[in-house]
């Protein structure tokens, strides 16, 4: 048997603790590459109240993808939502702006930085769900 040094031994554990930090590194590097997701419908509808004066949400739906999200208030107006790095970009949108798409309802929101977004997976029906009973009344160009 060989004897084991203070020297052998302060390696060791140097050699540990930089094992570990390169393990911590590369799990932070890879965790960071994920994509923000919206998580859920109540994070939608709490974000778009918060951002949107008067909001009051009637219903909220997210994307397969957590993507891109959208909420309806209960006076018929629309709010879209996407990740901005750790934030929520909430912007109110007409119904005209709403498009249903094979991949899903993509929506318009006029702005270059925040551009259209695609509500992945949600149908026209989806949308219709969320809508207030009366929203031909308030939103007249619809019963056109």
């Amino acid at each position: 048997m060989t004897d084991v040094t203070d020297r052998e031994i302060w390696i060791a554990v140097g050699a540990a603790l930089v094992a570990i930090a390169v393990t911590l590194g590369v799990v932070l590097a890879l965790r960071g590459r994920r994509k923000p997701r919206i998580a859920s419908p109540e994070e939608a509808a709490e974000a778009a109240e918060r951002a949107l004066s008067g909001f009051d949400t009637q219903g909220a739906v997210v994307g397969a993808d957590g993507g891109g999200a959208l909420a309806v208030d209960r006076g018929g107006r629309v709010a879209v939502m996407t990740r901005d790095g750790a934030r929520i970009a909430v912007r109110e949108v007409p119904w005209g702006a709403l498009r249903s798409t094979a991949e899903g309802i993509l929506i318009d929101t006029g702005e270059r930085k925040l551009g259209a977004v695609l509500v992945a997976g949600v149908d026209a029906l989806d949308v219709r769900r969320l809508a207030p009973a009366d929203l031909k009344r308030l939103v007249p160009h619809l019963g056109r």
